[in-house]
């Protein structure tokens, strides 16, 4: 059932969301969305714009949009379908929560809760089973490949803003579930990144080694790299290498997008660890020093969009609402505006 809510609304909504994507941990979610999707005997709350227990031959996008630290799925989905999506397309919206959220609520004790913030590095709940944030977007792609409820299915879209933009980014690089849809990531003005490699910006606007090292051991440690600390998902994308990570993660469709006003250095919400300053001291120029990065790894290889939208400083509505947005999400990625 479709989430009725005016534009002005969904911009309200959205200012909202972001303005606490970072900052301290939020009181228990005021909602929580009603759609289950089973992961072995555990439950993840979704929600679904459309009854997917029918078959649903009209849909042939699907967007799945993240939420941000407060767990908010129902306000992202609300503000996803005031963007009007084309009818088409389907929209979900997974919530993970934590355990105060399910105590809150008196949710059954098969539903998914972690530890506060340890979703969105991937690590495994607390309870009922240990899956990681990570499984959970295995288990939705893998349920979309089901033919016999989606036939015409021919995209699917995994959509983040903020501290949903990095969990994106990061599933991006380590997620297994893509296989028989394609699939495309939209990074929205993530805090941070997961670099490849242990190169870090250098005060002269280049890439290259980190002269902090010694004074910031966990730099590269993940979240932010691949050099030590990895939940067991992750670990277990590893076992091959990571360069063999970073290789596949250049050939996957990957946009990148972020407010050309998002450079306030102070900004209250902004990541100010150690680890997140040696990626840049703005949430702009974080994001171009690691697409820098990226292409002085991998040069011509690499084909991922960034798209800088004007005006627009960290607010999902804004740069979601774009039509470099709305090329990312429901169009075929092709923006004229760099």
């Amino acid at each position: 059932m479709r989430l009725g809510i005016t534009i002005a609304g969904a911009v309200l909504l959205a200012i909202g969301a972001a303005a606490a994507e970072e900052g301290p941990a939020s009181p228990p979610v005021a909602a929580v969305v009603d759609g289950r999707l089973a992961i072995g005997e555990a439950q993840l709350p979704v929600f679904v714009s459309q009854d997917w227990s029918r078959p649903l031959p009209g849909i042939r996008r699907v967007v799945i949009v993240v939420h941000g630290y407060n767990r908010n799925a129902a306000d992202y989905a609300r503000n996803m379908l005031a963007l009007d999506p084309p009818t088409d397309t389907l929209v979900m919206a997974p919530q993970f929560l934590d355990s105060d959220d399910v105590a809150a609520h008196h949710l059954p004790e098969a539903v998914l809760r972690w530890d506060r913030e340890d979703w969105l590095d991937g690590n495994p709940a607390l309870g009922p089973m240990p899956r990681s944030a990570f499984d959970g977007f295995d288990a939705l792609l893998a349920k979309l490949t089901d033919r016999a409820t989606f036939p015409n299915l021919s995209r699917i879209v995994l959509a983040g803003f903020s501290a949903g933009g990095q969990v994106v980014q990061r599933y991006a690089e380590v997620g297994k579930g893509e296989d028989a849809i394609p699939l495309r990531y939209v990074v929205g003005s993530p805090g941070t990144y997961a670099y490849f490699g242990d190169e870090r910006p250098r005060s002269d606007g280049t890439v290259g080694a980190f002269a902090n090292a010694a004074q910031c051991p966990d730099y590269n440690r993940w979240k932010f790299g691949f050099a030590g600390g990895l939940p067991p998902y992750v670990a277990a994308a590893t076992i091959e290498a990571v360069r063999a990570l970073e290789r596949r993660y250049v050939t996957r469709e990957v946009v990148y997008l972020v407010g050309g006003d998002d450079t306030d250095p102070n900004h209250r919400l902004l990541n100010k660890t150690c680890a997140a300053e040696a990626q840049g001291p703005t949430r702009l120029t974080r994001m171009q020093f690691f697409l820098a990065d990226m292409k002085q790894r991998d040069g011509e290889a690499l084909r991922q969009p960034m798209w800088v939208i004007p005006g627009a400083a960290h607010n999902e509505a804004q740069v979601f609402g774009s039509p470099c947005g709305r090329a990312a999400l429901f169009g075929d990625a092709v923006c004229s505006k760099n």
